[in-house]
């Protein structure tokens, strides 16, 4: 029951409609009986909604696109990983001080882990925006070598000079790339476009483990033909979960329950399979 008592967490992006934290943290806390209620509030202006954060008392934030980076001007304190990094997902408010952290990297390491090792790992990356940069920073500490693949040269170089990775370019010779781990941290192929793709599949090799951050549909088409031709595949549900669940150990100081924050969010993504 809510009460004068009860805690507040947010999710603030925008879009942030279609977020499916809500539901994945509100199931938590009321599985562990943490008397707590986690929102969404669409932003655009992130300044005044930083300030509402300290003026209302919210205890802990997750922060979407595309407010990642913009946030940390805003913050009082930023953990090194994010500061390396360069952008925050999480955010704890700590007796009116607000700390920035960035869980991405955890929950995308952890996803890959389950299937296979990092270190020493050729790992393509399809992409240059925030996850890519995350993902692609903690691939790098775990001892993985990351090459970045994105469509502009200019974004695609900066983020491979930020994070220490290569780049390759020209798209046109992509099947001249040779990988153990290929990512897509693109949202091609996320509903409603689920007929595209952002890897031609004549590219694909059985070798490889194929992991796409977009959840919805939880098999989307690049998964969908690299599991055809024998691939091990890592879908969206387990980094988001993951990173889900340092939020949650943060925040609240409680073991998370992952199988059931796992469990409702398939059961929401089910007519999606």
């Amino acid at each position: 029951m809510i009460n004068t008592k009860t805690s507040l967490y947010a999710v603030i992006g925008d879009p942030v409609s279609h977020s499916l934290s809500p539901l994945m943290h509100n199931t938590a806390f009321s599985y562990i009986g943490y008397n707590a209620v986690y929102i969404a509030f669409q932003v655009k202006d992130i300044s005044r909604a930083i300030s509402g954060i300290r003026a209302l008392g919210i205890k802990g934030v997750s922060v979407t696109i595309p407010h990642k980076v913009k946030v940390m001007e805003y913050l009082d304190y930023i953990d090194d990983e994010a500061i390396k990094i360069g952008a925050v997902n999480t955010i704890i408010n700590r007796e009116g001080e607000l700390w920035g952290y960035n869980s991405d990297y955890i929950g995308a390491n952890r996803a890959i882990l389950e299937k296979t090792g990092i270190k020493d790992k050729d790992v393509l990356i399809i992409g240059a925006g925030g996850a890519a940069r995350a993902i692609g920073y903690g691939i790098i500490k775990e001892g993985g070598k990351v090459t970045i693949l994105n469509r502009s040269k200019e974004k695609g170089e900066n983020l491979a000079k930020d994070i220490g990775a290569n780049f390759f370019y020209p798209l046109t010779d992509v099947n001249n790339i040779k990988c153990h781990i290929l990512i897509n941290t693109t949202s091609i192929g996320m509903v409603p476009d689920i007929q595209k793709t952002p890897f031609d599949k004549s590219n694909l090799q059985k070798e490889m483990v194929v992991m796409d951050i977009v959840y919805n549909p939880v098999q989307t088409r690049l998964l969908k033909e690299a599991s055809d031709i024998g691939c091990t595949i890592i879908d969206g549900i387990s980094m988001f979960v993951y990173q889900g669940v340092f939020q949650f150990e943060l925040w609240t100081g409680k073991k998370a329950p992952i199988d059931i924050m796992k469990k409702v969010v398939l059961n929401n993504l089910k007519g999606n399979v």
